[in-house]
């Protein structure tokens, strides 16, 4: 076990960082310093420069101006190795694995222990070593995985725990976590702020960046904020709130609950009548699912991560075709038709995966905003794109979302992951639909853009759409939801009102309906 230090040397200090691209400032001389066995905390809205500040201490960048110092010695840190040879590990917001190899050869991949031999001098992976290594970092952190699973067929959650292990297995003493909840389950966060307490004790140093103010106050020992890229303040917990460390974050105060009137439903727009559907592992994933969404309601759908809510969303979409069943979306049937129909029906979708779905990475952000509307006028005539049109709707949408991070021609791969979740949020709202899907809406997003967001899909549905909003925040469920639909195992087993317990939920969402039925 590693002694921790007990000086008050940071083992940490980045001194007056900045980093510029071209005209952007992403960080403006930030300061941000960190001791043994202390979690420090960075927070800040989607594009402050929270990740480029650690891509600059992890080598991915280097700084414009600034000085990085490890142990109190000036560290020159031109790339990944230069930042694992100084006991720097990060955990990236977006896994990095390569999906055939198992957990174990992820994990020691570019490290590998070898056996030599006659016939083999160079020498070949030692199997049995590299798992038994494994094996024990993940004992003794309480880091469960399957040595032998390959990485395409395991949980969010333990790809979550083996890139932790990947870092640890290359003897890092100051961890990077950006945005390690984002994509986990309420019960896999739980296990985390275990690890991490347990990582704590052992004199690991931890940056955690997240956008989630609760969390932050329970792991966190100080927190610094960062706003346009200059740091703000740093805080210790002792005290914070979180409708302070807002404050700090937006500039504002923040409004946690979300204000609605009584909704006043009218006929409905969805419906869908006893679909299944199968997942891309050919299982059965949707097993009957019969649900109803009218105009000026918004009905929401819980359950635990995994019961088929995905491929609930994709067949009411478009994207995947369901085995049997119908979907009616304002009286057409769009059963197995596809996207486009969906689309021409009146459908919109914010996707949860705002990547492989969402976004058209190397696009622009006008590409991207025109994707569904560019067959139209006054984006298309006679079937030649108008791209000084792109670039008025992207320029008015940009500013009325606040993205952030660059103009109409930028890629879209160069914003921040919150800002590209804007980036959707914002297409598919402004394509008046008569039914918004909302698939995780505000993954990944500030406290400030949630508060937006929330107030968009409150908006929808004072117009009269219909809106339907799958989410694994029970936080948001009840703010947002006029019903609330329960999923278990590929079926709606209950409904409930806004006001239902959190006991009469997790009974719902655990299977206990069905049991007592």
């Amino acid at each position: 076990m590693r002694t921790a230090v007990t000086d008050t040397t940071p083992v940490l200090d980045l001194r007056a960082i900045t980093k510029k691209f071209g005209p952007v400032v992403a960080n403006d001389r930030v300061d941000f310093d960190l001791h043994a066995g202390e979690v420090h905390a960075l927070l800040g809205e989607n594009g402050a420069g929270k990740s480029t500040l650690m891509s600059v201490l992890y080598g991915l960048y280097s700084p414009t101006s600034g000085e990085i110092l490890v142990d109190g010695r000036p560290a020159k840190i031109s790339s990944p190795n230069d930042a694992i040879a100084l006991g720097i590990g990060m955990v990236h917001q977006h896994f990095m694995f390569i999906p055939v190899m198992t957990v174990t050869e992820n994990i020691v991949l570019g490290n590998e222990p070898v056996k030599a031999g006659p016939t083999r001098p160079a020498g070949v992976l030692d199997r049995r070593t590299a798992r038994l290594r494994v094996q024990e970092l993940s004992d003794r952190y309480g880091l469960a995985v399957d040595p032998d699973a390959r990485i395409e067929d395991v949980s969010v959650g333990m790809q979550q725990r083996v890139e932790i292990l990947r870092a640890l297995y290359r003897s890092a003493r100051i961890l990077v976590l950006d945005e390690p909840t984002a994509v986990l389950t309420a019960q896999e966060i739980t296990e985390l702020m275990a690890v991490l307490e347990r990582l704590k004790a052992d004199g690991t140093a931890i940056v955690f960046i997240s956008h989630k103010l609760g969390e932050v106050l329970a792991i966190a020992d100080r927190i610094t904020v960062l706003r346009r890229g200059r740091a703000v303040g740093t805080v210790p917990r002792a005290g914070a709130t979180e409708q302070s460390l807002a404050r700090m974050v937006v500039g504002r105060d923040v409004i946690f609950r979300v204000h609605k009137e009584p909704a006043h439903p009218e006929l409905p727009i969805l419906t869908v009548e006893d679909l299944h559907a199968r997942d891309d592992r050919d299982l059965e994933a949707v097993r009957g699912a019969t649900l109803s969404v009218r105009a000026g309601e918004i009905v929401a759908v819980a359950g635990v991560e995994g019961n088929g809510q995905s491929e609930l969303v994709q067949a009411i979409t478009g994207i995947r075709e369901p085995t049997s069943g119908r979907v009616e979306v304002d009286g057409i049937d769009i059963t197995g038709r596809g996207v486009r129909a969906a689309t021409a029906a009146g459908v919109a979708h914010i996707t949860e995966d705002r990547h492989r779905v969402g976004l058209v990475l190397p696009f622009t952000l006008a590409e991207n905003l025109a994707l569904r509307r560019y067959r139209q006028p006054p984006l298309s005539r006679h079937g030649w794109l108008n791209l000084k049109a792109f670039r008025a709707l992207a320029e008015r949408l940009i500013d009325a979302f606040d993205v952030r991070g660059g103009g109409p021609e930028t890629p879209a791969s160069a914003l921040s992951g919150g800002n590209q979740q804007k980036l959707c949020v914002a297409r598919e709202i402004d394509s008046d639909p008569k039914l918004l899907v909302a698939h995780q809406p505000t993954r990944g997003l500030d406290v400030g853009a949630i508060e937006f967001v929330h107030s968009q899909l409150i908006d929808q549905r004072d117009a009269g759409k219909a809106v339907l909003l799958v989410s694994l925040e029970s936080e948001e469920v009840r703010a947002l939801a006029d019903r609330i639909l329960v999923i278990y195992e590929g079926k709606i087993v209950a409904e409930f009102s806004p006001e239902a317990t959190d006991e009469q939920l997790g009974i719902a969402m655990t299977g206990g309906m069905v049991a007592a039925a």
